[in-house]
């Protein structure tokens, strides 16, 4: 199969490092520097099982691709708009696109602007990009796939790529409770540039995640998104789980890069708003990371 990847990042490396892996034709979209790394040698996979490099061919331009069977789609959610114009001509009228990223919003987005099929997808990967063209892999890597007629092949192909993959009939809830765990973890790891087992050793950082996640459901029940009771409990129970994981956020700001947390804590707080719903301890977060991108003072 012809597969494109839209965001060469971590998330979109990973998971088509495991496409390639299993023989199908992927092409990388991503910033110069990663695609000069991945065009002179290939694609450095690092993992529990492999580490070593994978011929890849990898482009700077949606343009520049060959009308692809199925796109995943990595890009932040700031670029989703602009990223998914430009992919509407390249594409084929059966092509498949998968949003593989954060937040709730994006796939209503994406279908606004492009007529095939596009499907939703909550995605538990923990990966990084120590350097140009080199992900490694730390941990997991299932995906959840939101329902549709091409749902069930497409979970096939995955899982025959060692990707773990199954189709959820509610789509929403389950990334509602993704977004919920971003709300509690993203902000306060990446403004620290800490672990979130670490985290969890600072004084009334439970406080505060509670704080958020609390606020996170009242918004959901008046979006009309009913959640596991549990989900509480799990939030809270996510650092002891992963405890030398660092937010996707930290990353963002680590390396000077947009964060996405207008479209995480921020996007509760627009929806709070909406609804008439106060989300202070989300607020806060929110204006926290945009001092630190502000300030430059993460920056590595």
């Amino acid at each position: 199969m012809r597969i494109a990847v839209i965001g060469a990042g971590a998330v979109g490396c990973y998971y088509g490092a495991k496409l390639l892996r299993a023989g199908h034709d992927v092409t990388l979209v991503g910033r110069q520097t990663h695609v000069d790394a991945i065009n002179a040698r290939g694609l450095r996979f690092e993992s529990a099982e492999f580490d070593g490099f994978i011929p890849a061919k990898a482009v700077t331009q949606i343009a520049d691709l060959a009308p692809p069977d199925l796109v995943l789609f990595a890009v932040k959610s700031g670029d989703t708009d602009s990223s998914a114009a430009a992919l509407k001509p390249v594409l084929k009228a059966n092509s498949i696109v998968l949003s593989l990223q954060n937040g709730v919003d994006n796939p209503q987005r994406l279908r606004a602007i492009l007529s095939q099929p596009v499907i939703a997808a909550a995605v538990y990967v923990a990966s990084e990009m120590p350097a140009a063209g080199h992900v490694k892999h730390n941990g997991r890597g299932e995906l959840i796939i939101g329902a549709s007629s091409e749902s069930e092949a497409l979970a096939k192909l995955l899982c025959d790529a060692s990707v773990p993959t199954a189709v959820a009939d509610n789509i929403d809830a389950v990334q509602w409770s993704k977004l919920i765990n971003n709300c509690a973890y993203n902000a306060l790891s990446a403004v620290a540039g800490i672990a979130y087992g670490e985290m969890f050793k600072v004084q009334g950082v439970p406080d505060i995640v509670t704080n958020a996640v609390t606020e996170c459901l009242a918004v959901a029940r008046a979006c009309g998104v009913s959640l596991p009771p549990d989900l509480l409990d799990k939030t809270l129970a996510l650092a002891a789980s992963m405890p030398l994981q660092q937010s996707s956020t930290s990353q963002d700001l680590a390396r000077g890069k947009p964060s996405e947390i207008d479209f995480l804590n921020g996007f509760i707080v627009r929806k709070g708003l909406e609804h008439g719903i106060p989300t202070p301890t989300n607020h806060a977060l929110q204006v926290m990371v945009k001092l630190v991108e502000r300030s430059g003072s993460r920056r590595s």
